[in-house]
């Protein structure tokens, strides 16, 4: 057995987006078809335990086309005033400043699993924040710059973005909270609570400052928290 979180967006309250673990038989092996196994289980683990209808797997290994094209490896990002393209995980690696370096911005050139897996990323130091096209980011709230390009990209695809909103459930097989810190899945369902709730205005797209007060409501939402067990901890209904 294993644990993956499903994300489901909130359209209304502080919550922006549910965090709910689920627990799923996992197939073991590198192979695509064990992890679409894995995800089938997931999915079908999801719609008894918390009721959801349809889960949208996005990930390289989703057997959905849709799921593979969100994928942080294949979407890309398009910048109008420098006619640029580069994938969002080369953006975000690229984005990195440690304490002895960065950010190395020839990392947008690069394919994405070798932006990824850039041996300057692990011999610079800390992590200290990150800069994006001469805006600095800081490391808290925790997944707020990873999210907000995912945001941005994915609204700047619009056939992609109409075909997400039709969903109410987001995982990534990929993603473990225990080893990483930002997901795919979660920016896709944070997207749609600000799209439904109407706060997807052009100022919280480009505004640093607007965006991150549109997602600080007190409430906690990450990718890591159980949302369930907050919510009963603190009498939240």
């Amino acid at each position: 057995m294993a644990s993956r979180p499903i994300f489901t967006p909130s359209l209304s309250g502080k919550l922006l987006v549910w965090t709910h673990h689920v627990d799923f038989e996992w197939f073991p092996g590198m192979a695509k078809s064990q992890s679409q196994k894995s995800i089938a289980s997931l999915h079908g683990q999801a719609q008894r335990q918390i009721g959801v209808d349809k889960v949208l797997e996005i990930s390289s290994k989703s057997a959905d086309q849709l799921g593979v094209s969100l994928s942080a490896f294949n979407l890309m990002i398009r910048t109008v005033r420098h006619e640029r393209e580069f994938s969002l995980e080369c953006a975000y690696q690229a984005s990195k400043v440690f304490e002895r370096g960065g950010p190395f911005l020839d990392l947008l050139r690069m394919r994405s699993i070798d932006a990824k897996r850039d041996p300057r990323l692990n011999q610079h130091g800390r992590l200290i924040k990150f800069r994006f096209y001469g805006v600095d980011w800081d490391l808290q709230p925790r997944t707020a710059f990873y999210d907000w390009l995912y945001i941005n990209a994915l609204n700047k695809h619009p056939e992609l973005a109409e075909q997400v909103l039709r969903y109410r459930a987001f995982s990534d097989i990929a993603f473990n909270p225990e080893r990483s810190i930002n997901c795919q899945a979660y920016a896709a369902a944070l997207y749609v609570s600000l799209h439904e709730r109407g706060l997807l205005t052009e100022d919280v797209l480009k505004n640093k400052n607007t965006y991150l007060s549109v997602i600080n409501t007190g409430m906690v939402s990450n990718a890591h928290e159980d949302t369930n067990s907050q919510d009963r901890l603190s009498g939240v209904e």
